[in-house]
């Protein structure tokens, strides 16, 4: 599982001209879920993205959580995130989960981080979004299990 986390001054997402999630201070999540992913993948990155502290105190240091800033999430599935280029011009999305095993999975990474008390919105899976967001910082992190 692949999560690259992008803490944001308000990000947004929007479907066929609806927005479907919107936050203001927080974190755009790109969530990308491989073949061999299962929960135990998901709670890692739940309690490391709930923990991390990536927001500055009042000395200019990251030394706050999301938790403690009040910060809310947008969560995007992102498959591309398992694009393997290094043959051709077109990318392979092989390692990339099937829907039928992805989504599920998504929808459960999302549960949990609401259950940690976060305001989560979220994209639509497998649609074509558009996602806007300012990047606050910039602070852009990979974070794997």
């Amino acid at each position: 599982m692949k999560v690259l986390l992008q803490r944001c001054k308000n990000a947004s997402v929007t479907v066929d001209g609806q927005v479907t999630g919107k936050i203001d201070k927080g974190y755009l999540l790109l969530v990308g879920i491989t073949t061999t992913d299962t929960e135990n993948e998901l709670n890692y990155l739940v309690e490391k993205i709930a923990g991390l502290r990536l927001f500055e105190d009042a000395e200019g240091k990251m030394n706050h959580s999301i938790e403690e800033v009040g910060g809310s999430i947008l969560s995007v599935s992102q498959f591309t995130l398992y694009a393997d280029t290094k043959r051709g011009r077109r990318p392979s999305f092989t390692d990339a989960a099937r829907p039928e095993i992805a989504k599920p999975l998504w929808e459960l990474f999302n549960e949990k981080l609401q259950a940690k008390g976060l305001l989560v919105e979220t994209g639509v899976f497998g649609s074509m979004m558009d996602v806007t967001f300012t990047n606050d910082g910039p602070v852009t992190i990979m974070l794997e299990a």
